[in-house]
């Protein structure tokens, strides 16, 4: 079993997420994804480190965690951050649902990030932050199929 595993911590700005789902891709590259494989992983990425940012924080400065391991052929992605939390964790990860209605947010953070890995499981305390956890699995055939 080959395992790697990374660890980045970065404030939570908006500017910061772009940084963040291209350093999950570039982990990512070393299992040989397609296109296709690693545009999943850097929205659902993208999403998670928003929802953070824009939901956790509210506006003030913290810190966003992005915790990556790889197992065999698996992706782990683990975004965590210390910041409100979110009181119906069921109820946010319904699609179109937002409390941000004034942000223009179309509400499918958690959506996306179901869509686009294989695995979604969200953690939240109120007043002690939120943590998304997401597997995505890199199919083996990726080198044979650009031979």
């Amino acid at each position: 079993m080959q395992q790697n595993e990374m660890k980045l911590e970065f404030d939570s700005r908006s500017c910061n997420e772009s940084f963040a789902r291209v350093t999950v891709a570039a982990f990512l590259t070393q299992l040989d994804p397609t296109l296709e494989e690693v545009a999943d992983v850097k929205t659902a990425v993208s999403e998670a480190v928003t929802n953070a940012i824009i939901h956790g924080y509210e506006g003030r400065i913290g810190k966003v965690v992005i915790l990556c391991r790889l197992e065999d052929r698996e992706l782990y992605v683990e975004v965590r951050d210390s910041g409100k939390g979110i009181e119906d964790v069921a109820r946010a990860m319904e699609p179109l649902y937002t409390t941000k209605e004034e942000c223009d947010r179309a509400g499918m953070g958690f959506a996306f990030m179901e869509a686009f890995m294989d695995s979604l499981e969200v953690e939240s305390e109120l007043g002690r932050g939120t943590c998304v956890k997401m597997r995505k699995r890199i199919a083996r055939e990726n080198r044979q199929e650009r031979s």
